[in-house]
C-alpha cells in the first residue's frame, strides 16, 4: 500500500545527517571502551552501586542515550516529540507487545525462558536483589532508567531521524525501523549463520521492526520502551 511522502528540505536533510553523525560518533567512542566498561562491571571487588553507576553512565547510556540526548538540547527537541504522550496509549502497548510472540515461542522452545522479573538477565540484577531495600529499590530504578528507558527510546529517536531523511511510500516498509532493526541484531550479537541461530536473528529482527512500525503508525513511542521494562532481559 503506498501513501504520499513528504521529503525534508536540503537544510533540514543537512541538520538530519549531522544528528545521525553525532549519535553514531558518540556511540562508536564508547564502544572502543566496552570490553573495559563490561570487565569493570563483573569486578566483584568494587562496590556494586559504584559499578552500577559507572556502567549505567559511561557504558549503557553512553551507547543508548547519550548521542539523542545531545542531539536533542542542539535541535531543543523535547522527547514528547518522539511519541512520548498519552495518542493511542493502549493499542501502542498491546501491538507492541505482540511483537515480542514470535522471540518468546523461539526461547521457550529452546528452553531459554525463566520466571519473570524485569531486567534480571543483567548481571547485576541477581545481586541487587540480595542487598537491603534501599540499595535494591534505588539500583532498580537506575536500571529502569538506563537499560529500560533509554534504550528503547534511543530507537525511537534514531529511527524518527532516518525515515525522516529517507521517508518511505509503502506503509509497512520502513527504512529506520530496518537500519535500526539490523543494529540492534549486529550490537547484541544475533548473527544467524546456523538454522538456529538465523531463526532468532529473524525474532529479534521482528520484534524491533514491528515495535518501530508501531510507534510510527499509532504516533506513540511507549510501546517501544514497555518491551525493555519487561521482556528484554526479564525471561
Amino acid at each position: 500500500m503506498e501513501t504520499t511522502i513528504k521529503k525534508p528540505d536540503r537544510a533540514r536533510k543537512r541538520q538530519l545527517i549531522a544528528d545521525l553523525i553525532i549519535i553514531v560518533l558518540v556511540s562508536f567512542v564508547v564502544l572502543l571502551f566496552a570490553g573495559k566498561i563490561n570487565a569493570y562491571s563483573y569486578d566483584l571487588s568494587i562496590p556494586l552501586m559504584k559499578r552500577l553507576c559507572v556502567t549505567a553512565l559511561c557504558g549503557q547510556f553512553a551507547i543508548a542515550g547519550l548521542g539523542i540526548t545531545i542531539v536533542c538540547i542542539i535541535r531543543r527537541e523535547k522527547f514528547t516529540k518522539f511519541g512520548l504522550n498519552t495518542k493511542n496509549l493502549l493499542p501502542a502497548l498491546l501491538l507492541s507487545l505482540a511483537c515480542c510472540v514470535p522471540d518468546f515461542i523461539y526461547q521457550l522452545a529452546r528452553g531459554h525462558v525463566h520466571s519473570w522479573f524485569p531486567f534480571y538477565d543483567m548481571s547485576m540484577t541477581p545481586q541487587l536483589l540480595e542487598e537491603s531495600l534501599p540499595v535494591k529499590v534505588s539500583g532498580l530504578l537506575i536500571t529502569a532508567l538506563f537499560w529500560g528507558f533509554f534504550e528503547g527510546f534511543n530507537y525511537v529517536v534514531i529511527r524518527d531521524k532516518i525515515s525522516e531523511l529517507s521517508p518511505s511510500k509503502y506503509r509497512f516498509w520502513d527504512v529506520g525501523a530496518f537500519v535500526c532493526a539490523v543494529m540492534c541484531i549486529l550490537v547484541h550479537g544475533v548473527v544467524g549463520v546456523t538454522p538456529d541461530a538465523f531463526l532468532e536473528m529473524v525474532c529479534t529482527l521482528i520484534l524491533i521492526y514491528g515495535m518501530l512500525i508501531v510507534r510510527k503508525e499509532t504516533g506513540n513511542a511507549w510501546g517501544c520502551v514497555l518491551i525493555f521494562f519487561v521482556y528484554w532481559n526479564a525471561l
